[in-house]
């Protein structure tokens, strides 16, 4: 079935290159193309992925794209290129270097790999979601963030941490945008089908919810250089995997919103069907009030990141 399917990953750091390192040992893909301006950091990760992919006999073999035009018809594109937030960075800076990054790979994927679904996963996340599609000009269907999977599994682990059983069989639910906005759902969260608030207390559930909100800025905190990464590609892997064998499994995803939820114009995480043609169905649940609450915070909140790549005329000219 995934004879001849090509996954492009523009980034090959430390999570394009464990996305990368993933999606060859499932072998779900015939070939992966790296992209990187440190070409020869790309090259030597290339040669040992594809070695690795040997040892496990999986059929994938893992290449560099010198130059864009290389990046030709791939069925799905991850990009992870973009700049970290340095000191001294304002999250405004952060926001105007990446959405630049995106604005000139988006472009390359769309001439080289015009048939292409695009997942994002550089930050800010949802913001650069909306970037690439409105720079691509793809149906909202193939233009996809990678947030919620991290998230949801994020909170999955702690919920595993704080029951000490149950390992496997937890279901937890994130919706909203990727960041301290982001809309933990323990309504929607379950260990082998039983409710969360029938195993944990309120307040465990509070401190698990918090703490998934800070589940990035917790692992900066020990790495003191350097971010998460292998959460983030995997959860990417997953996303790629789903959409090369048309699983039509929901998991929740950055997309534009046209409507559903009520909301026009942003993008937010919500659960999604992934198959071949990318997001094919949202799925609208169904939220209390003090839900709605947090996600119309999380939706205020990207639209605030569009509102800057507006004030500062980053569409003009399209």
């Amino acid at each position: 079935m995934s004879q001849g399917k090509r996954v492009g990953i523009i980034g090959a750091g430390n999570v394009g290159a464990t996305v990368a390192y993933s999606l060859a040992m499932l072998g779900s893909c015939h070939e992966i193309i790296l992209r990187d301006n440190k070409i020869d950091v790309a090259k030597g990760k290339a040669l040992d992925m594809s070695q690795a992919a040997s040892a496990v006999r999986s059929h994938t073999v893992v290449s560099v794209a010198e130059d864009m035009s290389d990046l030709v018809d791939c069925d799905v594109v991850v990009i992870t290129a973009g700049s970290p937030r340095l000191p001294g960075m304002s999250r405004d800076d952060l926001l105007m270097i990446n959405a630049n990054i995106t604005k000139e790979v988006v472009q390359g994927v769309a001439k080289y790999s015009p048939q292409a679904i695009i997942i994002m996963v550089s930050n800010p996340l949802d913001a650069m979601t909306y970037v690439a599609l409105k720079e691509s000009g793809f149906d909202r269907s193939r233009v996809i963030g990678m947030a919620g999977i991290l998230d949801s599994s994020r909170m999955a682990a702690f919920i595993q941490e704080k029951l000490g059983y149950g390992g496997g069989q937890i279901r937890a639910s994130v919706m909203g945008g990727h960041g301290d906005d982001m809309v933990p759902l323990p309504r929607y969260s379950t260990v082998a089908g039983v409710p969360l608030n029938d195993v944990l207390t309120q307040d465990e559930i509070d401190e698990i919810v918090d703490r998934t909100r800070h589940g990035g800025a917790e692992i900066v905190g020990y790495l003191k250089t350097g971010s998460a990464y292998y959460a983030p590609a995997k959860s990417a892997a997953i996303m790629v995997d789903a959409i090369l064998k048309d699983t039509k499994q929901i998991h929740p995803c950055a997309v534009f919103l046209e409507g559903e939820y009520g909301y026009e114009d942003v993008v937010s995480g919500v659960p999604v069907m992934l198959g071949a043609k990318g997001a094919e169905k949202i799925i609208e649940v169904t939220l209390n009030e003090k839900e709605e609450a947090m996600f119309k915070k999380s939706c205020d909140s990207v639209g605030d990141l569009i509102q800057t790549l507006n004030e500062n005329k980053f569409f003009e000219g399209n």
